[in-house]
């Protein structure tokens, strides 16, 4: 046996290996570096081409930054400042600007007397998304999630408290409205809880809320001074269509993305027509259609609102991308969590609110971001339509003055780090939201 064995083996050693010297120490800051700016010759050629590249741009900024002024009537007396500090040719940032003018990158030209009203309307909103962005919070609060956007648009524009209670009703006219339906089919539950609050809207909740505002006079609890929408802009504006975007744009997306998959032709045609359309059409195109056009389809003399209407049409725009983004998420599940569905004998509505979309949603959170992140800096767009959004409207109107003509970099600067700091906060949430789902490699 250990003939044949020794016959077989091509080669045994006999002798021991000499001792060979330790491997290299692959842990720390010089392992780092070797493996990931130094790898190769061409790693090492564009590791010295970029760290040329941002000595050149440090070069340039770290002095302007140095010299900055922070105080200054008028960019004339920023530069005199910074000639008798550095020297007749240095140049510095003039932060100045900023810290004179910031109410009006925040608030536009709201009255300076109300801000009260917007600022309160931001911190409500945290509270409001604490409950929707945080399962550990108490399920109660979500009641003052569903009534916040009604309270924030009283705060923002005003009038009589009655007027966006009336929209409130018409919500809760179409939960009942469809509760009754419901025993004649879900088509009629749907088409009556879509129809009869349209109805109500359109008929009953302006003159209701005009007679009660009337009826009860303009009392200082049911009653502020009215702010036309020409007075909105900067963050106040940015924020207002950027949350009613998001936050509107998301559930439509979800139907039309079901619809998309339907089974039924009709359902499947409008939502492929639909969301293809509105894909295939710049966002500015829908503005200037929102801005210019919508008014040749409603009756003689009716007056909408132009911050509605871009609303409206950033909702749709966002919703289409919404939709596709979720499509994906649906058709990445397989096949046998739709036949699970079956099995235990769930209808197709409880199917996708049980099983379906919490995992297609999962799947789909970065791409829902990136729209949403996407949607939000869209908001400046809203300057080729009169309104005056942070970046381009209200420095315009800044350099518009006398005082400070010629500054430049500094406005874009300041509001580039405030639309840093909202979207960083949603694409960390976001990895935030996909690390505790993550229930499935636990």
């Amino acid at each position: 046996m250990s003939d044949t064995h020794a016959q077989t083996v091509p080669f045994v050693r006999e002798t021991m290996l000499p001792p060979a010297q330790p491997p290299t120490n692959e842990a720390g800051a010089v392992s780092w570096l070797r493996q990931n700016l130094f790898s190769g010759p061409l790693n090492i050629a564009l590791t010295i081409l970029g760290l040329l590249t941002i000595y050149y741009l440090l070069q340039e900024i770290v002095p302007w930054l140095m010299r900055s002024v922070w105080e200054a009537d008028n960019i004339a007396q920023c530069r005199q400042i910074v000639a008798e500090r550095w020297g007749a040719g240095a140049t510095g940032a003039c932060w100045a600007v900023i810290r004179e003018r910031w109410p009006q990158f925040l608030y536009g030209f709201y009255p300076q007397h109300l801000y009260w009203r917007p600022t309160l309307a931001l911190a409500l909103l945290f509270v409001a998304l604490a409950p929707v962005l945080f399962s550990a919070l108490p399920r109660r609060l979500m009641w003052f999630s569903l009534a916040y956007p009604f309270v924030a648009f009283w705060l923002l524009w005003g009038g009589s408290v009655f007027l966006p209670i009336m929209v409130a009703a018409g919500f809760v006219i179409g939960w009942a409205a469809y509760a009754l339906l419901h025993r004649f089919g879900t088509i009629a539950a749907v088409a009556g809880a879509v129809l009869i609050p349209i109805l109500w809207w359109l008929f009953l909740a302006g003159d209701l809320s005009r007679d009660l505002a009337g009826l009860l006079g303009r009392s200082a609890p049911l009653w502020l001074e009215p702010v036309r929408s020409d007075k909105f802009g900067g963050f106040v504006l940015a924020i207002t269509i950027g949350v009613s975007g998001i936050a509107l744009s998301l559930p439509l997306g979800i139907m039309l993305a079901l619809g998309r998959r339907s089974d039924m032709f009709l359902i499947k045609a409008l939502s492929v027509s639909f969301i293809e359309f509105i894909r295939g059409v710049p966002l500015i195109t829908l503005l200037f259609t929102a801005s210019l056009l919508l008014n040749y389809f409603l009756p003689p003399g009716t007056t909408f609102d132009i911050i509605l209407r871009v609303i409206i049409m950033v909702t749709l725009f966002a919703a289409a991308y919404i939709a596709e983004v979720i499509r994906g998420g649906l058709a990445a599940l397989p096949r046998g969590q739709y036949e699970a569905a079956d099995a235990l004998g769930l209808d197709y509505w409880r199917a996708q609110r049980l099983i379906i979309l919490p995992q297609a949603l999962k799947i789909s959170i970065p791409g829902i971001v990136s729209t949403f992140i996407g949607l939000f800096k869209d908001t400046t767009l809203v300057v080729f339509v009169g309104l005056l959004d942070p970046l381009k409207g209200i420095t315009d109107a800044v350099r518009a003055s006398t005082d400070w003509k010629g500054i430049y970099w500094e406005p874009y600067i300041f509001v580039g780090l405030i639309f840093f700091a909202f979207n960083f906060a949603m694409s960390r949430y976001s990895m935030y939201l996909e690390r505790r789902l993550k229930t499935d490699h636990r």
